[in-house]
């Protein structure tokens, strides 16, 4: 070895992880080691940029930065940065500058890879001390987006501006221009804004107004200025909570189609959160598609919009939004266009016939949803719904809504799970006895066909049907052993791919050959397992990770398992969507398959955990619910 070589297996084997490494390794580390220099203020590392090394820091001093520009973390002599890049996609996660005058040590990513994979000390220190791989995976996702760490009450800028709801349009405009808001929190007459308030439980707030509703409500239909703003008011508030995240006030706008939420702190109105508010955190905002969705004329502007709707899935992804984030996201984008289908629909139609409740099953219900997905909806209509006089109305609007949704990229049900189906459009009290009858006398091929109906939420109409059907569900299958065992019986039909010594188990049809489909043999299943026992808990959340928080408070799971469920969930999730991202980027057609062996060695092993907590969750599942079923299950 050259003196120069000897100079650095002497300095790096004073720190961790290398001190653990055995001489013949250091000496072979040592002479694939390169040296660069950098001048204090220079740059070291920009976001993006493609990543081939770890740095080690001989000497001097590195400022390491969040995408947003926060310090992250000061380095010195001794501590590594560029780890993370190498482990997910070879690109710089987060941008280093030099503090001081510094030199670094490049360890190649080859020569990284091949002690990572050979020692477990070495491997265990980049899990970070005290937390598994899969933790340590999401962990770092989650602290990387704005979106995640910053709290609502952060965009609260001053208290809300308010006026009583008697107060004439003319004046409540007045309000609102000498205090430049764009919207106005009113009141009923005598109430103060300082008292305690819930919407819905206190008659202090009457409602809200914007911008928007005073052109579209009062200029452009005429109304006299000396109106009651009451007559223009809306009244159905939906609200956030000041210490939710920035993502959490994001999925409540989608979800409700609104750009003003009141902000909640204790009950009291502390401000009201704006779309443009939210709208800095994400440069291509899916809650402007939304809108945008919302004006489209007919089918064919709203199947132009399918080109924005990818684009806005990749831009979320290269933004480190987690899958929470933009499952819900494409969800409600979704909805938004399944909305806006039904509006054209009656346009075309006419007023439906008797009240009816649009339903959504499957991924769009669960907030799930992602850039290749198929159509799972049913109609609920109104008991007074007679079929000879009523049902060619709405088989024609299924069929509208259906065909529209298909033209958007939301391909048929290949299992005709559809509103055209008429089997899946009935009035409630046919669907109450659906569920009655799939959780008091199931069996092993109804619930096989049927469990996707427990993934269920109302999109427009009178979603109160829906409501109603949560309840049922709720009270009856926590009181149901046979049907929790049946329905366990039909969630252990798919395997994580994982064979007798832990690897992979690779698809054999053909186009997929030697891939894995992450949906099929990954986030389904987890899906499918965790519904079991989020009903045995009479959960009515429809979201896997709200399942998972409302199984946590119970006692049915051992310590840490939820957890570990959570971070599998996140894990497989994250890396199916960012496979789906990269395809899009690169023209192809996005799919659920993804090959093993274009994964890093870091990748592999987290997604090996992964399958693992799968294959323990199963194996709990059958122990518990068939002991509960009270028999076998054939």
């Amino acid at each position: 070895m050259e003196v120069e070589q000897i100079e650095i297996r002497d300095h790096i084997r004073r720190f961790a992880p290398f001190d653990g490494l055995p001489e013949d390794t250091l000496n072979w580390l040592a002479q694939q080691v390169e040296v660069a220099y950098y001048r204090a203020g220079s740059t070291i590392l920009t976001y993006g940029q493609p990543l081939s090394d770890l740095y080690f820091i001989r000497s001097g001093a590195v400022e390491v930065y969040r995408r947003n520009g926060e310090l992250y973390n000061r380095l010195s002599e001794g501590d590594l940065f560029g780890q993370l890049g190498l482990m997910m996609n070879k690109k710089t996660r987060y941008p280093a500058n030099a503090l001081e005058d510094t030199l670094i040590y490049l360890i190649p990513d080859a020569v990284f890879q091949e002690l990572w994979e050979a020692g477990e000390h070495f491997a265990d220190f980049f899990d970070i001390e005290d937390q598994g791989r899969l933790r340590a995976a999401v962990s770092r996702q989650e602290k990387s987006n704005p979106l995640m760490t910053s709290r609502v009450r952060k965009l609260i800028t001053r208290t809300p501006v308010t006026a009583v709801s008697s107060t004439s349009i003319q004046d409540a405009a007045k309000v609102m221009t000498d205090e430049g808001v764009s919207a106005l929190v009113l009141t009923h007459p005598g109430a103060r804004i300082d008292q305690d308030w819930k919407p819905g439980d206190n008659p202090m707030v009457a409602g809200i107004i914007t911008d928007r509703d005073l052109r579209t409500r009062a200029l452009a239909t005429g109304l006299a200025y000396d109106t009651p703003v009451s007559e223009i008011m809306s009244t159905d508030l939906v609200y956030i909570q000041s210490d939710k995240y920035v993502f959490e006030a994001m999925l409540t706008m989608l979800r409700h189609n609104v750009h003003h939420l009141p902000v909640l702190h204790r009950h009291k109105p502390v401000g009201v959160v704006a779309l443009s508010d939210i709208v800095k955190y994400e440069s291509q905002s899916s809650l402007y598609l939304v809108s945008n969705i919302h004006h489209q004329v007919d089918v064919r502007g709203l199947k132009r919009l399918s080109k924005d709707t990818a684009a806005t899935f990749v831009r979320m992804v290269n933004e480190d939004a987690n899958s929470h984030m933009i499952g819900s996201a494409m969800a409600g984008i979704g909805r938004a266009i399944t909305q806006r289908l039904l509006e054209l629909a009656e346009e075309k139609l006419g007023p439906p016939p008797v009240p009816y409740c649009f339903m959504a099953m499957g991924s769009m219900a669960r907030d799930e949803q992602l850039i290749v997905t198929d159509q799972d909806n049913a109609l609920v209509l109104d008991d007074s719904f007679i079929p000879e006089q009523h049902d060619d109305y709405f088989k024609a609007l299924a069929t509208f809504v259906s065909d529209g949704l298909d033209q958007c990229g939301y391909t048929y049900c290949t299992g005709d799970i559809m509103a055209t189906n008429e089997q899946w459009r009935q009035p409630l009290h046919v669907w109450k006895a659906y569920f009655t009858d799939w959780i008091e006398t199931p069996n092993a091929k109804s619930l096989l066909n049927s469990a996707i109906f427990f993934d269920l939420d109302g999109v427009a109409g009178e979603t109160q049907f829906a409501e109603t059907l949560k309840d049922l569900i709720a009270d009856k299958a926590k009181n149901t052993p046979k049907f929790l065992a049946y329905l366990a019986h039909a969630a252990l039909n798919r395997k994580p791919p994982l064979g007798f010594f832990r690897d992979f188990v690779m698809e054999n049809d053909g186009k997929h050959n030697n891939s894995i489909n992450l949906k099929r043999r990954g986030t389904a299943p987890l899906s499918d397992l965790i519904r079991v026992h989020a009903l045995a808990c009479g959960s009515r959340a429809q979201n896997t990770f709200n399942r998972i928080n409302a199984i946590a408070e119970t006692q049915l799971l051992a310590d840490g398992v939820a957890n570990n469920l959570r971070d599998a969930l996140e894990l497989l999730s994250i890396t199916r969507i960012r496979h789906q991202a990269l395809d899009i980027e690169a023209g192809r057609d996005p799919d659920n398959n993804i090959e093993p062996e274009n994964m890093t060695r870091f990748e592999r092993r987290n997604l090996k955990e992964a399958f693992q907590v799968i294959s323990s969750a199963q194996k709990f599942l059958r122990y518990r619910y068939h002991a509960s079923g009270g028999g076998s299950i054939n």
